[in-house]
């Protein structure tokens, strides 16, 4: 069986990428609760329907957290 000499080298580029990849969702991760906090802040009446989104998102984010891990088991 003959090994590849660029399988070092795509290992690499794999984990730039996934670093790339993780910084970005970690920007926009502080970016967005940012802006809410900053909506809410700016526009007061809005702060009781920001905060119904947030907990309905966290709670789909959960909920599609589970499925995903309940998948790959």
């Amino acid at each position: 069986m003959t090994t590849s000499a660029d399988a070092p080298r795509q290992d690499r580029d794999h984990r730039e990428l996934r670093m790339i990849v993780v910084v970005m969702a970690l920007v926009m991760g502080l970016l967005i609760p940012g802006a809410g906090v900053y909506l809410a802040l700016v526009h007061p009446s809005l702060a009781g329907p920001l905060g119904v989104g947030a907990a309905v998102l966290g709670a789909l984010a959960s909920a599609v957290g589970i499925v995903a891990r309940a998948m790959r088991q």
